[in-house]
């Protein structure tokens, strides 16, 4: 099967599946989902989409949005695709005036644009730890100053959700990620007070192991222990976490802001993630 066909069974997979909400949910509203080329993203922008929103797509790869733009477009959704790097300041506001441009200002961003790779941390280099601190920490709060400067200066609220990952328990492999998550939540907790003011409402969703391309990056040995990463012994899908995203931008999060929900099967009770392999350690026996 080529490249193609498998990204289009993809989205097909997405675009049928079963969701909770009706379909005219955001109906007349404008979304604006950072990361929305691939995975959670992707996930999500389409998720908005057959519920009526108009959506804005960004992420570092044109053609990767054009695909997205051109099967969502075909079932009827109102949608562009901005080319950007979130971590550059001047690109996330080109970001924004493009989706103003096209669709007015956006009343809901979803932040799901960032990435990792796994390593032990003792051997990151400067550049690699820069690089991820900048796209999640950075590139996140970049995006979600940019959209309540609008909302300010517009008179009106809106609502913000940010993906990051289950943070309470560190997950071996990925320390960079984990701390500039952390970050994004402890920023989104605190202008929740801030901003609360204004109408805008800004909360987190931490998915635990997720199926998507991502999974791509993680070394073999790591991937066989993925089924113990959680309680229920499987990964999530990206649908389970878009339906979490929208649950808390929609009217159905009203009255929720500061707050992380968290996706995971169980995995911050139950489970171990490690994500570059488990070290010979922690693979020995208890000594009696």
């Amino acid at each position: 099967m080529s490249t193609a066909a498998v990204q289009d069974a993809a989205l097909d997979a997405l675009w049928q599946a079963e969701t909770v909400y009706r379909p005219d949910l955001f109906a007349g509203k404008t979304a604006l989902v950072s990361g929305g080329g691939s995975g959670i993203g992707r996930a999500t922008a389409l998720l908005l989409g057959r519920l009526g929103a108009r959506v804005v797509i960004a992420g570092r790869s044109q053609d990767k949005l054009d695909h997205v733009v051109s099967y969502a477009r075909s079932r009827g959704v109102e949608i562009i695709g901005v080319a950007g790097n979130v971590r550059e300041h001047e690109q996330v506001l080109n970001i924004y005036a493009q989706a103003e441009a096209a669709f007015g200002a956006p009343d809901l961003v979803i932040n799901s644009a960032g990435g990792q790779f796994p390593q032990a941390a003792i051997d990151y280099a400067p550049k690699g730890w820069s690089a991820v601190v900048n796209n999640n920490l950075n590139g996140t709060w970049f995006m979600m100053q940019r959209a309540a400067q609008r909302w300010r200066d517009l008179g009106r609220g809106g609502a913000i959700v940010n993906v990051v990952v289950v943070t309470e328990r560190g997950m071996p492999g990925v320390a960079h990620t984990v701390a500039a998550r952390a970050g994004v939540i402890g920023a989104s907790r605190t202008v929740a007070v801030e901003w609360a003011p204004l109408g805008i409402r800004v909360n987190c969703v931490a998915p635990g192991l997720t199926a998507t391309e991502g999974l791509a990056v993680y070394p073999p040995e790591a991937v066989r222990e993925f089924p113990r990463a959680n309680a229920m012994k499987r990964p999530g899908t990206a649908m389970e976490i878009a339906e979490a995203c929208v649950y808390l931008a929609a009217p159905s999060g009203s009255f929720i802001t500061g707050e992380v929900l968290t996706v995971d099967g169980g995995g911050k009770l139950w489970g171990e993630l490690w994500t570059a392999g488990r070290p010979d350690y922690y693979a020995l026996p208890v000594p009696s």
